[in-house]
């Protein structure tokens, strides 16, 4: 396989990342020092990225498997850069909410957008190593980004984070504009309009195929579930950690450090064993890892103990991400798989907002640590049974990299 492409798409994905880093500090304390100061408005932010997620996923599929994926990402990073870069002159919190989630909205259609185009461009036998880089290059972004943020914070203001974060973002669409066109001729690509009957026409076809193929259906869904759990007991991270553990801010800050060491050790150990193991054991290893270091992070009483936690939570959640990518891409065609991941993305969206605020709930009224104990060891069950499912011996030709289920 020739890597050009491929590493020049990682070179975008590794500009976008950090520059998405940037931003999303940039943004949250820009809002602050507007509303003086207030946690509730920093919290809409957040809120407003799931609800994106919902309206965008019911019709973007439709669109996205019929348009030129390279052409729907360069207009995308535009749009989007186009937008960040006013956010700065807005004095209205109001307006600010709408531009942030219209660029949520982008941000959404970019990520399924861009799903497909690397699953176009990157031959089977190399996805999961290249998975494996996309993974490192996040996990060193995840790093790198809040450095960069602070660095320009002490240097400047949080409105130039959010000007160079709009540069990065036209940056990485000249990248992908260097990237080779993965639909066959633009004349193939058809041109309908989306009406309500198109995007209802196409949920049929993706239930029809989920039917048909119903363990790789089964797969997806609980993985789905998987991530519906990470965000939910996430949403409680800092808070067990703050008022809990009673972290400062700056122990807390290197704790999350500590998370993003374990996500790059965990993306080069994949990188590194890439062609040895195999994609259900990732799968099912990852699975029930992650609940693991939740549920030592949930009875830690010291720094060490939570460090442990969340250095395991980070590294087995990167197997657990490149081995479902991998199958994901192995088993769902690409001429479906716009619509197929806006669709299972829907549902996703929507039982992680009712999750986090169940357990948002639940530890307004008992307290943050048995919600959080109680959350992790219900996680650990669910990690068990899909380790049971993923390495069910009757189901390994999914696994087989050189064919498809």
């Amino acid at each position: 396989m020739n890597w050009k492409a491929p590493l020049l798409l990682l070179i975008g994905i590794g500009i976008s990342n950090i520059g998405a880093w940037v931003y999303l500090l940039a943004l949250n304390l820009m809002v602050l020092i507007k509303t003086d100061y207030s946690p509730f408005a920093v919290a809409v932010l957040y809120m407003l990225i799931p609800i994106a997620t919902i309206v965008t996923n019911v019709w973007a599929g439709s669109f996205i498997d019929r348009l030129n994926k390279r052409k729907l990402m360069i207009t995308l990073d535009f749009v989007r850069a186009a937008f960040i870069f006013c956010l700065p002159f807005l004095d209205s919190l109001f307006f600010i909410y709408v531009l942030v989630f219209i660029i949520n909205m982008g941000s959404s259609i970019f990520e399924s957008t861009s799903l497909v185009y690397m699953t176009k461009l990157v031959p089977k036998e190399s996805r999961k190593r290249f998975n494996s880089l996309r993974n490192f290059i996040q996990s060193s972004g995840f790093i790198l980004g809040p450095s960069i943020a602070g660095l320009l914070f002490v240097i400047s203001t949080p409105q130039m984070a959010i000007f160079i974060n709009s540069m990065a973002l036209v940056l990485s669409a000249f990248v992908i504009m260097l990237l080779p066109n993965v639909d066959q001729r633009d004349e193939e690509v058809i041109y309908t309009r989306i009406t309500f009957a198109v995007v209802k026409e196409d949920w049929n076809i993706v239930l029809a195929f989920g039917r048909k193929h119903l363990h790789v259906t089964r797969v997806y869904l609980l993985f789905g579930g998987f991530g519906v759990f990470l965000a939910s007991i996430d949403s409680l991270e800092a808070a067990f950690a703050t008022k809990v553990l009673l972290f400062s801010e700056s122990t807390y800050g290197f704790l999350v450090g500590i998370a993003g060491l374990g996500m790059v050790a965990g993306s080069l150990f994949n990188v590194w064993f890439a062609k040895v193991l195999k994609l259900n054991v990732l799968m099912g290893l990852g699975a029930v890892i992650t609940p693991i270091g939740y549920l030592i992070f949930a009875f830690s009483t010291s720094f060490m103990g939570a460090s442990i936690g969340f250095f395991i939570i980070t590294f087995a959640i990167t197997s657990a991400h490149v081995g479902f990518l991998t199958f994901y891409q192995n088993h769902i065609p690409v001429s479906i798989m716009g619509r197929f991941t806006n669709l299972v993305g829907l549902v996703e969206a929507s039982s992680t907002v009712i999750m986090v605020a169940l357990i948002g709930l639940f530890a307004e009224w008992f307290t943050i640590r048995p919600v959080y104990m109680v959350s992790s060891a219900v996680f650990l069950l669910i990690g068990f049974y899909i380790y049971r499912v993923v390495m069910n011996k009757e189901k390994e030709n999914f696994y087989k990299e050189e064919m498809s289920g």
